[in-house]
């Protein structure tokens, strides 16, 4: 089951029939005058009308980029470029698309005035939400732009595009729509809005790009005549087609299927706690995408979860600093303060049914449970379930007990700080005076293996008494004040690891609370 359409959704059969057609009848230039070049124009020009009425802008606000990167890119850059009289300041929130990241980067660099571009950044809550208040405090006299998504793609929480759009003003607001267009609408007040037409089940290659009247935009690349003189190069007229055509068709289905799709979403957030111990649901349970929900299982590397689920017929993906594709954890995840180990995000596709929901609800414990065998730890159970108990040694020990680990699963850490900072005060003082640590060497171990080690080694210290944990793996910054907050035990904060015998690394304190 292919259960990771907020990667990229299978070609709709819209799709496939319009640009099937559209490759016998739409293969010529458009910029021509010959009966061939016509055909191709008026099927252009009726794909951007489609795309123009879905989305609820004029036709010639629309043009069509390679990919909903580039799409990103163009939009801020030209934006940025068009009001450079107003200044060269730029804000987004803190879970953007790395498309905005990266451009934001490129932009700190880039001449301006009398020196360089300046970004900030604004802060999300544990639910990845963005509020108003915190960009109307960023924005200033000389902000050129400001960006924020209409969805996150990691999380599936449904940014307040309406309300930052009311207090950004004359302040032009870029919406990166990549996730909710064709599923919903997006609040009016933006000023330019990008989207990508694989995330909705058009072809890959086509972008979207609305600049809407009265906005001030200077291309950032070299002039072209074509797409109003906002996108250069040949324009693909069979898959634009093919893209506007699923675009109609999808958006026609969301309002059938968005609310069966919410409540298959919602089953899945309910049961994975009560199936699974040590779970971490993430994102707005309410103001959410009606087929996106994330959550992490403490003590699993990421990567091996997925490749369980594959093997149990299961496409899903992770945001897991673990995950073969990247060593750093999720910026979403981090800038939520949440969990990031053993991440899985399920996106369900249109025809995803409730058999295929349940199957994956079965299949899921035993798959976590077989990943955490190795680690010699005992679980608490899961609401409305039997104890789970899982023994075994670390794997290449040959270590079949482990001590005991089992705290009782508790609310928010006592000592804890957002985002895994330390709190007020000296965390290295604070815990000299509940006696001498005990130290744990996890230096040069990635996350989970930190964590892993202090649950298994908490029950070796008194109540009361504390844990520094040596670790330089920067995941371990955030996953283990989130595991403090998911076993009920106090995060003291950060303190040099020279102090515990480190040569490198930081040293995260823990007290023990019971």
């Amino acid at each position: 089951m292919y259960f990771d359409v907020a990667s990229t959704a299978p070609l709709h059969p819209v799709a496939r029939q319009a640009l099937t057609a559209a490759l016998d009848e739409g293969w010529a230039d458009p910029a021509r005058l010959y009966r061939s070049g016509r055909q191709a124009r008026m099927l252009l020009d009726a794909a951007r009308g489609t795309v123009a009425e879905v989305l609820g802008v004029r036709a010639d606000e629309v043009a069509f980029t390679a990919s909903g990167t580039q799409a990103l890119q163009l939009g801020m850059l030209g934006a940025l470029a068009g009001n450079r009289r107003r200044g060269a300041h730029l804000v987004h929130s803190a879970v953007e698309h790395s498309a905005v990241l990266h451009t934001a980067e490129q932009w700190e660099r880039t001449p301006a005035g009398n020196g360089t571009g300046e970004v900030t950044v604004v802060p999300v809550d544990r639910l990845g939400r963005a509020a108003p208040a915190d960009f109307a405090a960023a924005l200033r006299p000389g902000t050129a732009l400001a960006v924020l998504q209409s969805a996150n793609h990691e999380v599936g929480t449904v940014q307040p595009v309406g309300e930052v759009a009311a207090v950004c003003g004359d302040v032009p607001l870029l919406v990166d729509a990549a996730q909710s267009a064709g599923r919903a609408a997006v609040p009016a007040g933006w000023s330019l809005l990008t989207a990508s037409a694989h995330k909705w089940g058009g072809p890959a290659g086509v972008g979207v790009l609305v600049v809407r009247k009265g906005v001030r935009y200077s291309s950032p690349l070299p002039a072209d005549e074509r797409e109003a003189g906002r996108v250069p190069g040949y324009v693909n007229v069979p898959a634009i087609v093919a893209a506007a055509a699923s675009l109609r068709a999808v958006r026609a289905e969301a309002e059938r299927e968005n609310a069966r799709l919410h409540g298959l979403v919602d089953r899945i957030r309910t049961q994975v706690p009560l199936l699974v111990p040590e779970v971490e649901v993430v994102g707005d349970p309410v103001g959410r995408l009606p087929h996106l929900v994330t959550f992490s299982c403490l003590y699993v590397d990421g990567e091996v979860l997925l490749a369980g689920l594959d093997r149990a017929g299961f496409a899903v993906s992770s945001g897991s600093s673990c995950t073969s594709s990247t060593l750093t954890p999720s910026h979403v995840l981090a800038a939520m303060g949440v969990l990031t180990e053993g991440n899985v995000r399920v996106s369900l596709p249109f025809d995803a049914t409730e058999a295929e929901v349940e199957r994956f609800l079965a299949v899921l414990p035993g798959i976590v449970a077989e990943v955490r065998a190795p680690l010699g730890l005992d679980l608490p159970a899961p609401a409305g379930a039997a104890p789970v108990t899982v023994r075994g040694g670390e794997p290449g020990t040959g270590d079949t007990d482990g001590p005991d680990a089992g705290e009782p699963a508790g609310g928010a850490a006592g000592g804890g700080a957002p985002n895994g900072g330390a709190p007020d005060g000296d965390a290295a003082g604070v815990a000299a005076a509940g006696g001498e640590a005990l130290v744990l060497d996890a230096l040069g171990k990635r996350c989970p293996l930190p964590v892993i080690e202090l649950a298994r080694r908490i029950g070796e210290v008194p109540a009361g008494g504390t844990i520094a944990v040596l670790a330089d793996d920067e995941a371990a910054r955030l996953d283990i004040p989130a595991w403090c907050g998911m076993r009920g035990q106090e995060y003291l904060g950060e303190a040099p690891a020279a102090g515990y015998g480190g040569d490198r690394g930081v040293a995260y304190l823990v007290r023990r609370t019971a």
